[in-house]
């Protein structure tokens, strides 16, 4: 039973480890294009890895990479966003689940223009850095000091949780409307 045991958990963590299985792509996913649709086989939404679609208009390196996702990570637990959002289910539900806010076609239609930015990035990264600049439905996001280096690793670190395979969570969220 105890080698059981271990051959399932030496497996569950090559599935969950970051480019290590299926289900979590490596950190330079986010050079790629990742849109979310629903896929009738397993009956569940999905993220979709596409072509090329560069990151503030570059390329990362796998080192490049994994050093921007290190730093998402610090300054979203040095800032105990936790504490208000989710991710993946797990946190807070004071403010919106962050498993798949890059996918949110909000940023298009309402967050781009609102910080007159051209790209989801920017439009992210100003309101990471400015969220008192920007009204927010009932709750407001208090302004955490982001620098603009912190509010891009935020960015790229959200834009990699979106390209993990969690089957179907949220469920819906390919598929809801658009508030306009």
């Amino acid at each position: 039973m105890l080698l059981v045991l271990l051959l399932l958990t030496v497996d569950s963590l090559r599935v969950l480890t970051e480019g290590g299985g299926g289900n979590v792509p490596a950190y330079t996913v986010i050079n790629q294009k990742i849109t979310y649709e629903f896929d009738a086989a397993s009956n569940m939404d999905k993220p979709v890895i596409g072509g090329e679609e560069l990151l503030f208009g570059h390329r990362y390196s796998e080192a490049e990479a994994k050093a921007i996702m290190d730093k998402g990570k610090l300054v979203i637990q040095s800032r105990s966003c936790i504490n208000c959002h989710a991710f993946f289910g797990n946190g807070a539900y004071y403010a919106p689940d962050l498993t798949k806010a890059w996918l949110d076609p909000t940023w298009e239609k309402m967050w781009m223009p609102m910080t007159q930015a051209k790209t989801r990035e920017d439009a992210m990264v100003q309101f990471l850095m400015h969220p008192d600049r920007y009204p927010t439905w009932a709750r407001q996001m208090p302004n955490l000091n982001l620098s603009e280096e912190e509010a891009r690793a935020v960015t790229a670190y959200l834009k990699w949780i979106s390209s993990v395979q969690t089957n179907g969570f949220p469920a819906g969220f390919g598929r809801r409307e658009v508030a306009r």
